[in-house]
């Protein structure tokens, strides 16, 4: 699906946040550079965009990009070398089969990747085996909000409003039907938080963006 969609990725991430997909991902950076000196991993690096963020904001670190999606990868090569961006080395992955050894990076971040992992406990538990003692997590995925009212508002827009427009730009309604049921059977913010405490993450904390339909959550190794 995603191999499908990589084409209009991007487009499609600016016109369902109105841009501000940006901005959460910058507010992921400031949390990443915040590790201690190392790599960094960049799981399910898309096109690339969390990992020019960290780099803008820390231009020493060396980001790893890796994605299951090999389309994914393709297209984030394209944007990499039309920036001249070479510290960002991309390779194709599997999150819950990590083809790094133990303790390699000092922070393991992601942007919208949990919700699609067929195992939440065991990609959690991948990250954690693949950070150095001390290191960081930093996730960043859509929730639903909990702002009464606004969370009704929130549901049509996903569930209505969002296929359409995949349908009409991305020629792929199915991906962007997928997108508001993904979020729909996902864990709360909460529950995540707990999961990642019980995998062998430590001092995990969370809070929300974008009136509340942004989860970051944040912990240590």
């Amino acid at each position: 699906m995603f191999t499908r969609i990589a084409g209009r990725y991007d487009l499609m991430n600016s016109l369902m946040t109105g841009g501000r997909h940006h901005a959460w991902r910058r507010a992921a950076a400031r949390e990443i550079v915040t590790a201690p000196p190392g790599l960094v991993l960049d799981l399910a690096t898309g096109t690339a965009d969390l990992a020019l963020a960290v780099r803008r904001r820390d231009p020493a670190r060396t980001v790893v990009g890796a994605d299951f999606a090999e389309a994914m990868v393709v297209e984030a090569r394209r944007k990499l070398a039309s920036r001249g961006e070479r510290r960002i080395p991309l390779l194709a992955a599997d999150a819950l089969a990590l083809p790094f050894p133990d303790a390699t990076f000092a922070c393991v971040a992601s942007a919208f990747l949990l919700r699609n992992l067929e195992d939440l406990a065991r990609g959690l538990a991948e990250m954690r085996r693949v950070t150095k003692p001390g290191g960081h997590v930093v996730a960043l995925d859509i929730t639903s909000p909990a702002i009464p009212g606004w969370d009704t508002v929130f549901k049509l827009y996903f569930h209505r409003v969002v296929p359409a427009v995949g349908a009409l730009v991305a020629g792929d309604r199915q991906a962007y039907t997928y997108l508001p049921q993904s979020v729909a059977r996902f864990v709360s913010p909460d529950e995540l938080r707990r999961l990642m405490e019980r995998v062998g993450w430590s001092a995990v904390r969370y809070r929300r963006l974008g009136l509340g339909t942004i989860a970051l959550h944040v912990g240590v190794a």
